[in-house]
């Protein structure tokens, strides 16, 4: 895909990862709705941004990504802004133990309709012209994690459904692909939140263990991150793919064994 002029919608993008997303985005030529539950953090970004593109690039998108009316408003304001869609980051996430239910709810549920929103909008059969969803999920999706099972859950969830959109993606030639990444430990507000107890619940108890844990496994910028996503919606030949992303190995893809059959297309 040629990024210039294509019109991304990224949620979580008022800071850490989703505002490095949207950085590289912009210095692509795109235009980008920066969807985000955090007003006053999410205007600061838009201005920032305005500073160094032109602003007629930018819309920020007050929204809650937990709320289905919400979160579907905030694509169609993004359409009727910007006259079409062609990238979605389902970037938006939390770490939450102690209130589990709403890190399902954002980590996994958001995700998975914020995924059928962009297929609404730019599926071939819909009458859209194709494009690409970038799911994040994290190397806790593809590991056990003692102290965050439910976090670690959801990611879980977040690779299998994008797997398997991505596969019927293709069986139904939506014209959209699907992949996910796969970050380690980056320098975010969520990884911050592993020092309080209101997020971590009864694992706060191991937090020193989490610290020895990214200690040895290091923590990435942001920025390596949204060269990921760059490379992904870039290469058209990817869809249903992992992308890991972590300090000692860079930017590489998981790699599955092959499906004991081919489905062909209906």
């Amino acid at each position: 895909m040629h990024l210039k002029d294509k019109v991304a919608l990224v949620t979580g993008a008022a800071q850490g990862i989703g505002k490095a997303f949207t950085q590289a985005l912009l210095e692509k030529g795109c235009k980008v709705a920066l969807v985000d539950l955090n007003e006053e953090v999410g205007k600061a970004s838009k201005d920032a941004f305005d500073k160094q593109f032109d602003a007629q690039r930018t819309i920020f998108v007050p929204c809650d990504v937990s709320d289905e009316e919400k979160l579907k408003d905030a694509f169609q304001k993004t359409v009727q802004h910007f006259g079409q869609l062609d990238i979605v980051v389902n970037n938006a996430g939390v770490n939450n133990e102690k209130n589990w239910e709403i890190t399902v709810q954002i980590n996994l549920i958001s995700v998975i309709r914020g995924t059928y929103l962009g297929l609404e909008y730019m599926k071939n059969e819909n009458g859209g012209s194709g494009g690409a969803i970038v799911n994040i999920a994290s190397l806790a999706g593809l590991l056990p994690v003692a102290y965050q099972p439910v976090y670690s859950a959801s990611k879980h969830g977040v690779i299998g459904f994008t797997r398997s959109i991505a596969m019927a993606a293709t069986i139904g030639n939506y014209g959209v692909r699907v992949n996910a990444i796969c970050p380690g430990f980056v320098n975010t507000p969520i990884l911050q939140s592993i020092d309080k107890e209101e997020n971590m619940g009864q694992y706060s108890a191991y937090k020193q263990n989490i610290k020895d844990m990214i200690k040895f496994y290091g923590i990435i910028d942001p920025s390596l991150i949204a060269e990921g996503l760059i490379r992904i919606l870039e290469d058209d030949t990817l869809n249903g793919e992992v992308m890991k992303i972590t300090n000692k190995q860079g930017i590489h893809f998981h790699e599955y064994n092959s499906l004991p059959f081919q489905s062909k297309q209906q």
